[in-house]
C-alpha cells in the first residue's frame, strides 16, 4: 500500500477531491480528512452522519448534516488554542483514541501509522491547525499515480 497525501486551503477543494476519488472507486475505508473547517464547506459529501450529541453541537447546529457520513468513523474533537477539529477516515480512530488534550499529537501519530515519517506528519499536523484540509489516501501502488493525478486536480497547496 502507498500513502498519498493532499493539503487543501480550500474544503471545497478537499470535498471534490475526495468525491472524484470515490467517483473513480477508491474505497472510503481508505480515505482520511482531517480540518478544523466545521461550516458548509464541506456539506453534503456524503449521506448520513453518527447521531452523536457532542459531534451534532460542534458542529455548528448541523452544519455538515450528512458532511462525511461515507467516510467511516467521524471524530469531533475541541482542540484548546485551536478549535474544533474533524477527522474521518481510518484516521479518525487513532484521533479519536487520543483524547482530547492529546489530540493534535493523536494527529501526528495517526499519520506515523498510515506510513508517513514523523517530520512530514507533524508538518501536515501544523497546516491543519493554520487551517487546511488534510486529505490522506492509502491505496495500492497500481493506483497510485492515477489517485495522486485526481488529488492534483483540486488545487491542492501541497501534495505528497
Amino acid at each position: 500500500m502507498k500513502t498519498l497525501t493532499a493539503t487543501y486551503s480550500n474544503p471545497t477543494n478537499a470535498r471534490a477531491a475526495i468525491d472524484d476519488l470515490r467517483d473513480a472507486g477508491v474505497s472510503s475505508d481508505h480515505i482520511s480528512l482531517v480540518s478544523t473547517h466545521v461550516g458548509d464547506e464541506l456539506r453534503g459529501i456524503g449521506e448520513d452522519m453518527p447521531a452523536d450529541d457532542t459531534l451534532k453541537g460542534m458542529l455548528s447546529g448541523g452544519a455538515w448534516g450528512g458532511a462525511l457520513g461515507f467516510l467511516a468513523g467521524l471524530t469531533a474533537l475541541a482542540i484548546p488554542g485551536v478549535g474544533p477539529i474533524i477527522a474521518a477516515g481510518p484516521i479518525a480512530a487513532a484521533i479519536g483514541g487520543a483524547g482530547i488534550g492529546a489530540a493534535a499529537g493523536g494527529v501526528v501519530g495517526a499519520l506515523i501509522d498510515l506510513g508517513i515519517d514523523e517530520d512530514r506528519a507533524e508538518h501536515y499536523a501544523s497546516r491543519v491547525k493554520s487551517g487546511d484540509t488534510l486529505v490522506v489516501v492509502r491505496v495500492d501502488e497500481d493506483m497510485a499515480n492515477s489517485v495522486q493525478k485526481r488529488l492534483n486536480n483540486h488545487s491542492p497547496t501541497e501534495r505528497a
